[in-house]
């Protein structure tokens, strides 16, 4: 904007936030009897509104996603900090009071797991960081959101500790209790900026495809995300890694240790490479050789040598299996219009990301958009059908309405506008298989 002499107007100064570095009623006792739970349970029940709510893992350090530390805040209940390590028989007194009530988590996705793992599930959600990404927050992070719309500096920095440390040190306390002294008041001020926009009926539907997504599925093939596994290149050495990752894998879950603890990812490439026949060989070896890793030579050396006894119809194939579209560095070679289609819908799902300010990800799954442009449909028909089989497609694979309704129109005529300029070249469009 400018002003009458033609000035560009500054943008408003926004105050520094006001500190806040411990909860107004101070930090609660942490509860770690069964005695315990059941008063606050009845103590929350005795609340009004949602609740507040998250919990601390010990991701890094642990094989489990177990929560080491749950933290709830009520209207008219005040803060509570839950230990649920010694007394996980003991929360069903708690599951009863809040079960019922609407949960505020930060980033749900993250915490709803561990916590259905007790028993507790919400009845409701509101994600407060999902609410920033909707309504177009640039930093969605639950300082930063407090920030811009509390005007409170929330102090941050022990979320990746090890929370299944004991006992808890005050400051990690401190911390956890801040976490949900901010969540019903930052609540509010979200309802009312997705209110402003127009957007609540949107979040509504996020909050409970979320609420209701359950656990994530194990993804086959774990072993292929080692880090460095991209440097291998014969199947003999991916057997290795493979065999390997697995003796860790079992070792990690029976010391619920993480597995980067038992052994490095480094180390199992290298190993990979080098291919050791004896325990000496392995021990000349980086990190093998050292003493934490000496006692175990015997098992790693097994390991390794029973990938190395595998037949070759066993060996793992050195391109990595895929369930739908492959990489997409590859599809103007192998599929050209699907390419194009590719381009032409990305280019409209941006338009409509600035039209209503949601950022591309959360209008539609990127391996959705890849799979409706590689196999989806037949691209021969009318736009009217098209429009059709496109929000067929899209509801199949759990789209939201809301996300079709924005979605569809926009996609709709650029896939056929793809498809006429690929009729025009001659070059066709129909998809290629995937398997070829």
């Amino acid at each position: 904007m400018s002003d009458i002499d033609g000035e560009v107007d500054a943008e408003p100064v926004r105050p520094a936030p006001q500190p806040l570095l411990a909860p107004a009623d101070g930090v609660p006792a942490v509860i770690t009897t069964a005695r315990g739970v059941a008063d606050a349970a009845a103590a929350i029940a005795g609340g009004t509104g949602p609740l507040a709510v998250d919990a601390e893992r010990a991701s890094g350090f642990r094989y489990s996603g177990r929560a080491y530390l749950i933290q709830l805040r009520r209207a008219g209940a005040g803060t509570f900090l839950i230990d649920p390590i010694p007394i996980p028989d003991a929360l069903a007194p708690l599951a009863d009071a809040i079960n019922g009530l609407e949960w505020i988590l930060h980033s749900a996705d993250q915490d709803l797991t561990c916590l259905a793992e007790l028993g507790l599930a919400p009845a409701k959600l509101f994600d407060t960081e999902l609410a920033g990404r909707l309504a177009g927050f640039e930093r969605v992070g639950l300082a930063a959101i407090v920030e811009y719309t509390l005007g409170l500096g929330l102090q941050k920095g022990h979320g990746a500790a090890d929370w299944s440390a004991r006992p808890l040190p005050d400051a990690w306390l401190n911390y956890a209790a801040l976490d949900v002294e901010v969540l019903l008041e930052l609540r509010e001020a979200m309802v009312k900026e997705l209110d402003d926009q127009g957007k609540s009926d949107w979040a509504a539907q996020e909050f409970e495809y979320i609420r209701t997504l359950g656990p994530p599925k194990p993804k086959a093939d774990r072993w292929r995300r080692t880090s460095g596994l991209h440097t291998l290149k014969k199947s003999a050495q991916l057997a290795t890694v493979r065999s390997l990752w697995q003796t860790r894998d079992r070792v990690a879950a029976d010391r619920d240790i993480a597995p980067g603890r038992v052994l490095p990812d480094s180390a199992i490439v290298s190993a990979a490479v080098a291919q050791p026949k004896t325990i000496e060989e392995l021990r000349r070896l980086p990190v093998f050789g050292g003493p934490r890793q000496r006692k175990s030579s015997r098992l790693w050396l097994d390991a390794i040598r029973e990938a190395a006894a595998l037949p070759a119809s066993e060996l793992p194939p050195t391109a990595q299996p895929f369930d739908g579209p492959p990489p997409i560095n590859r599809w103007s070679r192998r599929d050209p219009a699907a390419a194009n289609r590719l381009d032409a819908a990305r280019a409209a799902m941006r338009e409509v990301s600035e039209k209503v300010d949601i950022p591309v990800e959360n209008l539609l799954l990127p391996d959705l958009l890849r799979r409706l442009c590689w196999d989806g449909l037949d691209y021969s028909n009318s736009l009217a059908d098209r429009t059709t089989a496109i929000d067929e497609f899209l509801a199949e694979r759990s789209a939201r309405p809301w996300q079709r309704e924005l979605a569809v129109p926009a996609l709709a005529p650029a896939l056929q506008g793809a498809a006429s300029a690929a009729a025009d070249s001659g070059a066709g469009d129909e998809p290629a298989d995937p398997a070829s």
